[in-house]
């Protein structure tokens, strides 16, 4: 499953486009690394968000709907850590500010 549609799916996101733009921006690392939004998502996989004012660390416990219907969204995944931060530690360089992002 794409990273994007994984992120929508389990409600970490609310929009697929909000996902895609995390992911231009720089913000979601799949085992510590950049991940794009087509990235393939694996069980087992840590994907680190770094969201405004927060960053969220999670495992992916299952990427495939259950046979049969959905998936519940807290199925999907397992909160490893979760911190606040303060906009300078999560922003680095030329990054798009939280405005370009959700406004």
């Amino acid at each position: 499953m794409r990273l994007d549609l994984f992120l929508k799916t389990s409600r970490l996101v609310k929009r697929r486009g909000q996902a895609k733009a995390l992911c231009d921006a720089g913000r979601v690392r799949i085992d510590g690394l950049l991940a794009k939004a087509t990235r393939q998502v694996r069980v087992g996989n840590r994907i680190t968000l770094d969201l405004h004012r927060r960053q969220l660390v999670v495992e992916v416990q299952q990427v495939q709907p259950a046979v049969g219907g959905r998936a519940r969204p807290e199925t999907l995944f397992r909160v490893v850590s979760e911190r606040k931060a303060h906009r300078g530690m999560i922003k680095e360089g030329g990054e798009k500010s939280d405005a370009d992002l959700y406004g």
